[in-house]
């Protein structure tokens, strides 16, 4: 006869209230109050650790009883201490002597006497929600519950109202072989949950394929359906380091929140799906990484964060403008006139629509401040388009049609503009300030070093590119952006990195049009 056959015929959990603890009703309650028992994992991606940071992920308050201490990385585990049951029947007191406990998740137990202790502590406390993973063997394929435990966690399974084991832990607790099909593996769900009252969690995460199905399989009644799957794909990472202590404990969570086993699953699968997408960011370890239980959380920029990230594109951008056959011969005074004087014209164009397109910036704009900035520097524009035709474009032939790089790049800054997006406006108009006053710095320093030579035809021109003003301006326009971006969501910083690097591109193309077009 199966073990199972004789352990687990006790009755599944019935919560009952904790005497020694004042009772709040869930439903005025935002914070659930959560308790974690499981072994510790010094590289923080498994057992307690994970345990901690997916309940609070899930907005509950984590409390820990450790189990077991681990000597652990993410290339496997090489120790594991078992303090005293004594001490853990000690822990779980202590809090629930103080402390209501909504939900309870157990993880690594260790030993028969420890599985004794929790046994006999849920037996009086009973909780309202239980979630037993039973841990018997990590990632890793070390094993982590002593094989004369076995017997003890398959009594514990009748006192979970949900049990979240891996393909292989399903297995030994039904003491049959392993299974290598989907179907298999929810008939074995089944019977350990007809056996047990207790739900089961069944996981295909050891699955061979693309797909990566949950199911929940409860007793008659339980559930909606004997069965409730919810489809997933597989994540491709190596970095599934503690993921099933990190399931478990958010679905003790999200239970307490919600009450519904299928509601918490169809949360906490997505959530559990991003943070795996996600692991690669943490950079932990040189195995099985762990998973990124805070990916949903959004990040607060720091003040220059985001303007950083920009600048690598502009540095891009700016090494293909000094590439460019135009800048070289407008440093050396070799750039033939008729080039020169279509950059003018077409920078006279553009001027004139990029002067409207910050004037619709200073209308969004949410300060006093901004609004000054960019109403002057559309004045500004205006003033030189009027001193370029003056001084120099009135005393040659040039053509004024409107070249088809000035189209595009007006085209693409007004309808911008049209967006009603402020930051990502902000963003597109930044490159004519930044690689503007990069590529003129870089020139009018390329000018100096050659001794400001006698005769230069574009001297005077290289010469207002170290205008002070409009250096100061480019960093006015760089922390506004900045600032715009710390208060975007992420997907308006999307559209502002796509606008930015569309006008960078536009500003190369712009700088190498009187080679094409002149």
């Amino acid at each position: 006869m199966s073990l199972l056959s004789s352990t687990l015929a006790m009755p599944a959990a019935t919560p009952l209230p904790n005497p020694s603890a004042t009772v709040m009703p869930a439903a005025v309650r935002d914070v659930h109050r959560v308790l974690a028992i499981a072994g510790s994992d010094p590289s923080g991606g498994a057992g307690i650790q994970a345990d901690l940071k997916s309940i609070a992920a899930h907005g509950g308050y984590g409390m820990a009883a450790i189990t077991a201490l681990t000597a652990q990385n993410t290339r496997g585990v090489t120790a594991v201490h078992v303090p005293p049951a004594s001490f853990l029947a000690q822990q779980l007191a202590a809090i629930s002597d103080d402390i209501h406990v909504d939900a309870v998740k157990i993880g690594m137990l260790g030993d028969a006497e420890v599985i004794d202790a929790v046994r006999t502590w849920l037996e009086k406390v009973r909780p309202a929600v239980v979630v037993l993973d039973p841990v018997m063997v990590a990632t890793s394929g070390d094993r982590l519950l002593q094989e004369s435990a076995e017997a003890a966690l398959r009594s514990l399974v009748p006192l979970a109202h949900l049990v979240t084991p891996n393909l292989a832990e399903l297995a030994m607790l039904l003491e049959e072989d392993v299974q290598d099909t989907w179907e298999a593996a929810l008939e074995q769900g089944r019977r350990l949950a007809d056996a047990t009252g207790a739900a089961v969690l069944v996981k295909g995460g050891h699955l061979q394929g693309s797909s990566c199905p949950d199911a929940l399989v409860g007793p008659a009644g339980m559930l909606s359906a004997d069965v409730v799957e919810i489809p997933g794909e597989r994540v491709a990472t190596r970095n599934s380091h503690g993921t099933g202590c990190s399931l478990s404990s958010a679905m003790a969570t999200v239970q307490a929140q919600v009450g519904n086993w299928e509601v918490a699953l169809r949360e906490v699968k997505p959530w559990l799906a991003g943070a795996l997408a996600a692991s690669a960011v943490l950079e932990v370890g040189t195995g099985n990484g762990p998973v990124h239980h805070f990916h949903h959380i959004r990040q607060a920029l720091r003040p220059g964060d985001f303007t950083a990230q920009l600048r690598k594109d502009a540095d891009a951008h700016l090494e293909s403008i000094y590439a460019l056959g135009f800048l070289r011969a407008l440093a050396s005074g070799t750039l033939p006139e008729s080039q020169f004087a279509y950059y003018l014209a077409q920078d006279a164009i553009y001027l004139n629509g990029y002067s409207r397109v910050l004037a619709r910036a200073s209308a969004l704009a949410p300060t006093e401040a901004e609004q000054l900035f960019w109403a002057a520097s559309a004045q500004q524009c205006l003033e030189v388009e009027s001193e370029l035709h003056r001084s120099w474009l009135s005393t040659r032939t040039v053509r004024p049609e409107l070249g088809p790089v000035t189209k595009a790049y007006v085209d693409h800054l007004t309808a911008t503009s049209a967006s009603g997006s402020y930051a990502v406006l902000a963003a597109a108009v930044l490159p004519c300030f930044w690689l503007y006053a990069d590529a003129g710095k870089t020139l009018h320093a390329r000018f100096l070093a050659d001794g400001e030579p006698a005769g230069h035809p574009y001297a005077d021109w290289l010469r207002t590119y170290a205008d002070e003003d409009f250096a100061e301006a480019t960093r006015r326009a760089i922390a506004v952006v900045d600032e715009a971006a710390r208060k975007a969501s992420d997907d308006e910083r999307h559209a502002m990195v796509t606008a930015f690097r569309q006008s960078c591109r536009l500003e190369v193309e712009f700088f190498d049009a009187p080679r094409l077009h002149a």
